[in-house]
């Protein structure tokens, strides 16, 4: 079972019904009490940093997810806007973030006019370090839809899976531990973000 954090920002039913279309039991919350419960939580989100910091602190889920982060260490994907929101802090915003893993968040600046931000549509994955969240993902050119305006650096390169070029090779698998980020959105990847979720579901 994966509990889908609902803190107001988020394509929720895109993503249960990817869970269910291969077979994995998902289920959304809103209220700590069941987060403290979850056997492997997913985090996911669209919109603005600070926006969804405010909101996660104001529903009372802070302690809740990071308890199960950081002490129970449950398996943890954040997705989209919620991978940005596993790092210590975003220039899209003043809040400081989850800090589940040691990583910045940055806006894409180019000086190349042909490079649009927000960086949107399909693009590859370059696999940098083994992990389960990527196992087979090494037998063919994977490729996900991605859609945002700032990307994820992570301190220790140990702690990247994958990079993205688009304009810089950013980091666009991450993990550190029990704790997995992906920046693309799997649930609108096809069969790749099946992969993805598959793979998260047998963690």
């Amino acid at each position: 079972m994966i509990t889908i954090v609902d803190y107001g920002l988020g394509n929720l039913g895109s993503v249960v019904n990817m869970l269910k279309r291969i077979g994995v039991d998902s289920q959304i919350t809103d209220k700590p009490e069941v987060i403290l419960e979850a056997e492997k939580i997913l985090l996911p989100g669209v919109g603005a940093f600070d926006h969804a910091m405010t909101q996660i602190n104001n529903r009372g889920l802070l302690p809740a997810l990071s308890k199960k982060a950081l002490e129970d260490k449950v398996p943890f994907l954040g997705i989209c806007l919620g991978m940005q929101l596993l790092t210590k802090s975003s220039e899209e915003g003043i809040l400081p973030g989850l800090g589940f893993i040691d990583a910045v968040t940055t806006k894409f600046r180019f000086e190349d006019k042909t490079l649009k931000v927000p960086h949107m549509g399909w693009n590859i994955i370059e696999l940098q370090n083994p992990s389960p969240l990527t196992k087979g993902m090494d037998e063919e050119e994977y490729r996900f839809y991605f859609v945002h305006s700032y990307y994820v650096t992570c301190s220790d390169q140990k702690d990247s899976l994958a990079k993205t070029p688009y304009g810089v090779n950013f980091d666009s698998i991450i993990q550190h531990g029990n704790v997995f980020g992906a920046q693309f959105h799997p649930e609108k990847s096809h069969r790749f973000g099946m992969k993805l979720f598959s793979n998260f579901a047998s963690l």
